[in-house]
C-alpha cells in the first residue's frame, strides 16, 4: 500500500521551492504526493529576479482541497505559502473539517511581491488560524525570530529559546533551522517538544542560501510522517535528505542554485567513493 501526503503551498514557477519542490520530495520518498496551489509565485528575470505574487482565489482553494480529500483519504499534510489572510481562512477553514494525524506548517511569512501591511496582516492570521493547529511548526530564522518575538538568534541557546517560545503559540513540536545564516560552521537545527530540545547539526555547505532547502526539508519531515516515522527519526531524516540535495546542488540563472532532491536517493544507488 502507497502512502499518501498532502500539501497546501505556493507554485514557484522555477522549481525550486514551494508546491514543486514538496512534490519531488514525496516523490524521492515513496509516497504518493497531492497538492492544492494557493499561489503563484513567479521570478522576473528583467528585474533583478524580483518575485511577483498572484493569490489565487479563495474559492478556488477550497474547490481543489474538497477534490483533493474527497478522491484520497489524506491525513497528513504540509503546509507552506498561504499569501493573504483570505487563504488562511479558507484553509483553516477546510482543515478544521476533518481529523489530521499530522499537519507541518513551513510558515513562510513574506513574499518580496508583497506589500508589507499585507505580510503583517499575513503573519497575524496564521498565528492566530493556522499555528495552532500545527503538528510541528519548521520556521527558519527570520520566521523564528518574527514568531518569537526575539531581537535576535545568533546562538544555538537563542535557537532553543526560540523554539519555547514558538511552542507556547500552540503546535505540537518545533523545529528551528539555523541554516546558513547561523553564526558557525555548522548548520544547526534544534526540535523542541514541549520537554526536551533536540540539536541537530551537519558541517555548512558553501556560505550562501540555496532554494528550496526549507521547502524540501519540511517535506522530508512530511513524507516520513505519512510514512509512519516518529517526529525525531523524521526531523534526522529531512536533514540529512536535504544536505544531500545542498551538497548537489543545481545550478540555474536565478542568483541562488537549487536544492536537488533527487540526490540522497541518487547516493545510496551509487554507494561509497562513487
Amino acid at each position: 500500500m502507497v502512502d499518501l501526503a498532502y500539501v497546501i503551498a505556493g507554485s514557484e514557477a522555477t522549481g525550486g521551492a514551494g508546491l514543486q519542490a514538496d512534490l519531488k520530495t514525496f516523490q524521492e520518498l515513496g509516497v504518493y504526493g497531492v497538492g492544492t496551489i494557493t499561489c503563484i509565485v513567479s521570478f522576473d528575470p528583467k528585474d533583478g529576479w524580483r518575485h511577483r505574487f498572484v493569490p489565487i482565489a479563495p474559492d478556488v482553494i477550497a474547490d481543489q482541497i474538497e477534490a483533493a480529500t474527497a478522491a484520497h483519504d489524506l491525513d497528513v499534510v504540509k503546509i507552506g505559502m498561504l499569501g493573504t489572510p483570505a487563504t488562511i481562512d479558507v484553509v483553516a477553514e477546510s482543515l478544521s473539517r476533518q481529523r489530521w494525524r499530522h499537519i507541518v506548517l513551513d510558515p513562510v511569512l513574506i513574499c518580496k511581491g508583497q506589500e508589507p501591511g499585507d505580510a503583517l496582516d499575513t503573519d497575524t492570521a496564521l498565528r492566530e488560524k493556522v499555528l495552532p493547529l500545527a503538528t510541528v511548526v519548521t520556521p527558519n530564522l527570520f520566521e523564528a525570530q518574527i514568531l518569537s518575538g526575539m531581537d535576535q538568534i545568533t546562538t544555538e541557546t537563542d535557537l532553543a529559546e526560540a523554539a519555547q517560545r514558538i511552542f507556547a503559540l500552540g503546535p505540537e513540536y518545533v523545529v528551528v533551522k539555523g541554516g546558513i545564516d547561523l553564526p558557525g560552521d555548522e548548520a544547526v537545527d534544534v526540535l523542541y517538544d514541549g520537554e526536551e530540545v533536540t540539536v541537530f547539526r551537519t558541517p555548512k555547505i558553501g556560505d550562501e542560501r540555496v532554494a528550496g532547502a526549507g521547502c524540501t526539508l519540511a517535506a522530508a519531515i512530511t513524507a516520513e510522517l505519512a510514512s509512519g516515522a516518529g517526529i525525531e527519526d523524521a526531523v534526522a531524516f529531512a536533514k540529512e535528505f536535504v544536505t544531500a540535495g545542498i551538497a548537489d546542488r543545481l545550478g540555474c540563472h536565478t542568483p541562488i542554485d537549487a536544492v536537488w532532491q533527487g540526490a540522497y536517493v541518487q547516493q545510496l544507488q551509487l554507494g561509497p567513493g562513487d
